[in-house]
């Protein structure tokens, strides 16, 4: 069920798993992705939630994994990048699922003579998956989804869209964050506890409809319409929110 209004959420209890999205979640969308900004700030909030939650918190991101340890650091926490596609569990064991290299280096090739042409359009080539950005070509948005929905359908078998915020991405399908969260959910130490997923745009809905189905916390950062059961406006609230749930579990200890 997809809804457009939705309420702030509850205060975690102490038994949740926490699973958060990076970019437009945790920190602000840039021009490229290589230009976000991460403080020190934000480090110390991770951290104190990996050890209030015993471990119990994730990062479930489209980035790779080396991305996230470049910009992040972190090395022991675990993390999900491009989708799920790659997933580092809480013993900091890493599990990833195959991609047809085939169908992504046939696209990735017909992609060249376009990227040619328009420089205000961005590849990012992230080992699994293809992302193609226009933060700085808008007026290009309906074109590049015409132009991969079609270089898919005609050369990537085994290959699905994901659409984000001014970007397509290609990747296997099948696997997506809401996939991710569900592998997290049987290994300890987020087994047993209630899920919660927060994250801002349309790649998060899958993540989103997989904790609506664990009875959990789905919280979507931003407008539009959500299957997420509940919203926090921006980055900023996202951090306050979780700020303060740490310290309503300090009072409670």
């Amino acid at each position: 069920m997809i809804m457009r209004r939705n309420r702030l959420p509850p205060m975690p209890s102490a038994d949740s798993a926490f699973f958060l999205d990076v970019d437009g979640t945790l920190i602000e969308i840039a021009e490229t992705p290589s230009a976000v900004s991460v403080d020190r700030c934000l480090l110390e909030l991770i951290g104190r939630i990996h050890r209030a939650s015993s471990g119990a918190i994730a990062l479930i991101s489209g980035r790779s994994l080396s991305d996230l340890g470049t910009l992040l650091g972190l090395p022991r926490l675990p993390m999900a990048g491009q989708h799920g596609l790659e997933r580092r569990d809480a013993t900091g064991r890493l599990w990833i699922h195959a991609t047809p290299p085939d169908a992504k280096c046939a696209i990735k090739a017909a992609l060249a003579p376009v990227l040619a042409r328009h420089s205000g359009l961005l590849l990012e080539d992230k080992g699994l998956t293809l992302a193609l950005h226009y933060r700085q070509a808008l007026h290009m948005a309906a074109y590049v989804h015409r132009l991969l929905a079609q270089l898919v359908g005609e050369i990537g078998s085994g290959l699905e869209l994901q659409r984000g915020k001014r970007v397509v991405e290609v990747k296997p399908a099948g696997i997506d964050k809401g996939s991710a969260i569900a592998e997290y959910m049987l290994e300890p130490p987020f087994l047993g506890r209630t899920p919660i997923f927060i994250g801002d745009d349309l790649n998060d809905e899958h993540g989103f409809a997989e904790v609506n189905r664990l009875d959990g916390v789905s919280i979507k950062v931003g407008s539009g319409a959500s299957c997420a059961r509940f919203r926090l406006p921006n980055v900023a609230a996202v951090r306050s929110w979780l700020a303060t749930t740490l310290k309503g579990w300090e009072c409670r200890t």
